[in-house]
Formats: C-alpha cells, structure tokens, sequence
C-alpha cells in the first residue's frame, strides 16, 4: 500500500511540473463571462493552471462579442498583440473563442494567421480535443457548428476546478428567436434552446454547497424560458430556484418586454429570494422607430408593464437598454425617448450610437444618422438620465438598506497603500442592484469573512452616481468620530 501512495505522489508531482498555463480575456456580457469559467473549469480539469500573464500563458484565449463594433474592434487589438510572442514561442496555443468566433470563421485565420484555434459559441466544450489536435501537427482549426440542444453541465467539475463567488451566473437558455432588425445574436448564437430545469436546479445547488449566495440567470431572452422544449415556464423555474436552502438573493437577464408575463410580474411579489430589480431593455420610445427594429410591443405597452411592475413591488428598480441613432431616427423619434425615460424614471440604463452589424437587416436600412448627431444626442440622453438617477439615488439617504456582502470595496487597496491603518472597507448590493460601500467597526478584530456572503442592513449616509456609502444600522445611532479623514463607527 505504502508503494502506491508513493507512485501516487511522484505522479502528482510529474504533472504538476507539467502542468501548463492559460489566460482568458473575455469582452462582452454575461453569457460570454459564464462562458469563459465554464472553459476555464474544463481545462483546469485537464491540467490548466489559470494566470493573470498573457505573455507567459501557454494558452491564450480570447472569448469575443459581436454585439457592437467597438467589441470586434477590441478583440484585434489584444489579438494583434500576440504575433510576436508566437514567433519567440511557437508551442503558444491562441485559441478565438465567442461571438465572433462564429461569425467570422476562417476569415479571422486569414487576417491572423498566427491563430491556431477558431471556436464558435456552441462548439467550446470540443477546446481541449481541438488543443489535441494541433498539438500533433494539425491545425489551424475552426469550429462553428451550432447544437440543437445544450450539454449536462458536470456538476462535480464545476465544484473541483471552479473557484465560487458571492454571486455567481448559471446560464438557463441560449440563443434568441426574436431577430431584431438591429442585432447579431441569433446569427452567432443560434435559436432558442433551453436547458433541463433539473439540470439548472443541480448546478445552482452546487455553487451554492461551495459558496455562492446570489444566482443571476442568464438568457437573451430568459421570459421565453422552456416553451419550445415543452418545459416548465419560467416563472415556475423561478420557483424551483427560490426553493433551494442556502441561495439567499435570484436575479435574472435579459428580459424582454414582449413576453414579460403577468405570471413574471406575480413572482416578484410572491418569491422572497427574487431580488426587486428588472432589466428591461426598451431600445427606444418612439412607435415608429420600435416597429423599424421589429421589437414587437408599442411604447404605452411598455409603460403600462413597467406601471405594474412597481404596483406588484413599490420598491422595484427598472434599469434598461437604449439605441440611440437607429437608422432613420429623427429629431422627433428622439425627443419620445426621452419622454419614455422622463415618465419610467429608470434607475440607470446602458445607452449606445447605432452600429452596422454583419448579417443584421438594419445595415441595408437607409437615412443613417451622422455620426456627430449620434454622438450628441447620446451625450444628451445621458445628461437626461443623470439628473434622474442622482435624485433616486439622493432619495436613499437615511433609508437602511439590506446588503449583501460580496467583499472589498474597488478603493480599499487605495485607501490602505495611503494608510496602514485604514479601516477596512467592504461592498455589496441591495436587492435592487444599487451598490452600497460601509466601513466595519472601528475596533473590530473582524476580517473579511466575518461579513461576505451575509446580508445586513446599512443606513445610508451619502449618495454618489454610481454608489450609496453607509454604515452598519445596529451602529447607526452610535456617536462617530474623524480620524485621519476616516468615518470611523464606534
């Protein structure tokens, strides 16, 4: 027995000397982050070891979008980085992952010739045979042919060789069968396909036995979730997730406005974990200019769901996504989105200028806007929503919120390299997605994992942009004092 253990050992150590290292850069949403850990899980189950250094990685992997110009634009730029590096290191594997991976195909080896690997976005569960592959002297390979149906996520894997969060993404569906005049996804993405509620249930559970708290569920359409395979709908999935013991917060995206259903509408009043906040991409509030992108619902019928939104839970957030620019958008189509942001008062919202895409019907459409008009009137929305969103987020000041923790605040490696001493400062969001800072106690010989994963409830005492500052509630009455130009809690 001693002689196995010792052949064991000797084996490990052979593979650890072994082992090879790979980096990923992901650009672009949700779907493309849940992506990159799942093809990080995979190969680290095959000996990968991850590193923050492209340039000492012995794989490289970019995970692409498509969605805008300004993605495609980026992709070649970090790819562009790497054709010296291949020179110096010929076994250095570059592997195009993602949206334009399928779009694009053999056209990207033809203007990177250094590109080993070509994989599209139904096709990377195949990386590591494909790695096989070139290793012996094949390649450069491509790979973009679309499933019909989505693979059982290894559970067990994901536990091994997945390092958990706070929060975590589950993807419950891919692709979208709504073709928008203006976008890409379901020529890269393929049609809708939804994976088994048993499938998702069971590896929620698993993050949630390693450490997860709050579950985002991805989909670019998560309304339509389960209706072509004959599933469950998707507030009934909804369901089945706030009913696993130890998942404390369920948030979901995207959403669209066409199938958001009264049943939806129902569960953020009845499910407790379901937090109070909906992305609700609008695109634009002009009748004329959502017909032309083949959204599929009016501006009043927009409106009208958002009313009920907030009447089935007051303390809703509504957040959204607006086109601005879209081909043949006049002055007039403008001003009604405005309106449509005056009247919703949304919390925040992501806005962009209109690009062509490839293969979207909206790059033939005519009467393009100039770029210069795009431009102002993007900065003009903006200014719109800002003085909205500073007057919500100035509306929390002296409410008490609950949090949950997810770690060190972005500026706390700041506030410590300025002072030793300084206190320790800790992040999380409220139900509603807003972004909450606080210190800990003064004195408290606390760390780190005495707060993340807990939700506790902050009173807010100051309110910026894009984040709430506040402190522990139970403390909130305590007498404060300034040190250093710290708020300390005593």
């Amino acid at each position: 027995m001693n002689m196995v253990k010792k052949i064991d050992f000797r084996i490990m150590l052979e593979n650890q000397q072994n082992t090879k290292t790979v980096y990923i850069n992901t650009i672009g949403c949700q779907m493309n982050v849940y992506d990159s850990g799942q093809m990080m899980a995979i190969l680290k189950a095959r000996g990968f070891r991850e590193t923050s250094a492209p340039e000492q990685a012995d794989l490289i992997i970019v995970n692409t979008c498509a969605i805008r110009e300004k993605a495609v634009q980026k992709m070649a730029s970090f790819i562009g980085r790497f054709s010296g590096l291949k020179r110096k290191n010929p076994d250095a594997r570059i592997v195009v992952a993602g949206c334009v991976a399928q779009q694009l195909g053999r056209k990207i080896i033809a203007r990177f010739p250094y590109v080993d690997i070509v994989v599209g976005t139904h096709a990377f569960p195949r990386l590591p045979a494909m790695l096989e592959e070139v290793s012996a002297g094949g390649g450069p390979l491509v790979e973009t042919e679309m499933t019909e149906s989505l693979e059982k996520t290894d559970t067990e894997m994901l536990l091994e060789h997945h390092q958990t969060d706070i929060s975590e993404f589950v993807t419950i569906m891919r692709g979208c069968d709504n073709y928008c005049t203006y976008c890409v996804v379901p020529y890269v993405r393929g049609p809708e396909i939804s994976r088994a509620p048993e499938d998702i249930v069971s590896e929620i559970k698993a993050l949630v036995r390693s450490g997860m708290k709050e579950v985002t569920l991805l989909g670019q359409n998560v309304n339509s979730y389960g209706k072509k395979e004959g599933l469950c709908n998707f507030p009934e999935l909804l369901e089945k997730v706030n009913a696993i013991s130890g998942l404390k917060r369920i948030r979901f995206v995207t959403s669209h406005p066409k199938d958001l259903s009264d049943e939806l509408i129902a569960a953020f009043a009845r499910l407790e974990k379901l937090c109070r906040h909906i992305h609700l991409p609008v695109q634009s509030g002009s009748d004329r200019i959502l017909k032309k992108m083949n959204r599929k619902y009016t501006a009043d019928e927009y409106l009208d769901k958002v009313r009920r939104l907030r009447a089935a839970a007051p303390d809703m957030t509504v957040t959204t996504d607006i086109i601005v620019g879209f081909p043949g958008e006049t002055e007039q189509d403008f001003k009604q989105t405005l309106d449509l942001i005056e009247q919703v008062e949304y919390d925040s919202l992501f806005a962009f200028e209109y690009s062509d895409r490839p293969d979207a019907p909206a790059r033939r459409f005519k009467d393009k806007v100039p770029a210069a008009e795009k431009n102002h009137r993007l900065k003009e929305l903006f200014a719109f929503q800002e003085k909205i969103a500073r007057q919500k987020q100035q509306a929390m000041v002296g409410e008490t919120l609950e949090v949950l923790v997810e770690g060190e605040s972005k500026r706390q490696q700041k506030l410590t390299d300025k002072d030793s001493q300084a206190p320790l400062e800790l992040t999380g969001r409220t139900s509603g997605n807003r972004i909450v800072n606080f210190f800990c106690n003064t004195d408290c010989d606390l760390d780190i994992r005495d707060f993340k994963g807990q939700i506790i409830n902050i009173k807010i005492e100051n309110a910026f942009s894009n984040s709430l500052w506040g402190i522990p509630a139970e403390t909130a009455s305590t007498a404060h004092q300034n040190k250093g130009g710290y708020v300390y809690v005593a």
